[in-house]
């Protein structure tokens, strides 16, 4: 691979969000306002170059293997390791952890998927179902980031997080039948 392949923008967009996760779980370590405020302008920078990252490829005629590889691995990595450090401050609990777990589980099963179906050389699109899953989800993780820093400005800012949260949960649980279903097929077969 050419250097110009692994340094172009892109590729250093996914980068970064890569690096964001460190950045955010830091903050969350520290209490006060302050600190929540950057870990959610972390986390939504980082979400908005999951966007930009493949329109760029796409668009720039930039797409890379490396690429392609690490974009889904530094979504994962943000979501799930958000999920982790919400659940242990508290944020998401009681019945709000299943719809976290369901998130998780999703997240494994649909990679573990892709990556069997990719040994295969079979493709599976993503719907635009998932990207709005994703969107819903990605809302719901800044909401509960703001935690206590976002309902002292706007009260309800939890409670709008953790029914997002289990919207984007429930779109988890049909996209990842969506997928499941494609590839079922492909599973069966010897």
């Amino acid at each position: 691979m050419s250097r110009s392949h692994v340094w172009n923008l892109p590729n250093i967009l996914t980068y970064g969000r890569i690096l964001a996760v460190p950045g955010v779980m830091f903050c969350l370590y520290f209490p006060g306002n302050t600190a929540r405020w950057i870990a959610l302008g972390i986390f939504i920078v980082a979400a908005i170059t999951d966007f930009f990252d493949g329109y760029l490829a796409r668009a720039w005629q930039q797409q890379s293997r490396l690429g392609q590889m690490l974009d889904p691995i530094a979504d994962k990595l943000l979501v799930a390791v958000c999920l982790l450090l919400l659940a242990g401050k508290g944020d998401i609990g009681g019945w709000s952890m299943i719809a976290a777990a369901i998130i998780l589980c999703r997240e494994i099963l649909v990679s573990g998927l892709r990556e069997f179906l990719a040994v295969l050389r079979v493709s599976v699109p993503v719907t635009r179902l998932a990207k709005w899953k994703t969107t819903v989800q990605l809302v719901a993780i800044a909401l509960l980031l703001a935690g206590p820093a976002g309902e002292a400005i706007l009260p309800g800012t939890q409670l709008v997080g953790l029914t997002a949260l289990w919207i984007a949960a429930i779109l988890t649980l049909y996209t990842g039948y969506d997928y499941f279903r494609a590839g079922i097929g492909h599973l069966m077969t010897d």
